[in-house]
């Protein structure tokens, strides 16, 4: 069970101290937004790239953008963990996938609530995590939209029947209070923002996230 902090919810005037806050969590999540595929705007190239430098922890960047299929690759480039790329703003997924994955990084597929899980069933041979997201793309801090859990369950079903070693990453209003469930359902990746960020103690909190998570995957 992995947990990924969304850097989102940190105070973007201390990105150093913030990361070493959550130094006990797997990589920490980067929402890279245009305001144009989402209606927000938050990092860049330029910062992704000092980010790189100064983390002590993985990156996990999540590309919420229109270009990504000319931009994409450019994270990649930066040696960062992991880039996801959404479905719904790429032209040529499967190329994008591929060329992420020969920069050496893991290549990952995002998809929105409201967009059909059998659309991505081709591009599972090409990547190495399907990302369901659980609220609209583009803002911290909402709740998990309810009707996205069968989503996230007939993801791993996929996951499962296409014989792939592929993580089910969710993103969207994880908490203490829903993470078990998610975790019951398939995932094994959790983005948590204000669920991590807004306690004093990450490393704690982390640790509470991840057990909730193992309680929910022992109860499959």
């Amino acid at each position: 069970m992995r947990i990924h902090p969304s850097i989102l919810s940190a105070d973007f005037g201390k990105f150093a101290e913030e990361l070493k806050t959550i130094a006990t969590s797997d990589s920490a999540h980067v929402d890279v937004m245009d305001n144009h595929f989402v209606p927000n705007l938050t990092f860049g190239l330029p910062v992704v790239k000092r980010l790189n430098e100064i983390s002590e922890i993985p990156l996990d960047i999540h590309l919420m953008i229109e270009k990504v299929d000319t931009e994409g690759p450019m994270y990649a480039d930066l040696g960062v963990d992991s880039v996801t790329f959404h479905l719904e703003a790429s032209e040529n997924p499967l190329g994008l996938a591929r060329r992420i994955r020969s920069a050496g990084v893991k290549a990952a597929v995002a998809i929105k609530p409201k967009t059909d899980v059998n659309l991505v069933l081709d591009l599972l041979a090409e990547v190495d995590m399907l990302l369901v997201m659980t609220v609209e793309p583009g803002f911290g801090g909402q709740k998990l939209i309810p009707e996205t859990l069968p989503k996230v369950a007939e993801a791993h079903q996929a996951i499962v029947a296409s014989g792939k070693q592929i993580s089910l990453q969710v993103d969207g209003g994880v908490t203490e209070l829903n993470i078990a469930e998610l975790a019951r359902l398939g995932a094994d990746n959790f983005v948590a923002g204000s669920a991590v960020f807004g306690h004093a103690d990450r490393a704690e909190q982390i640790a509470r996230l991840r057990a909730a998570a193992e309680m929910g995957f022992t109860s499959r």
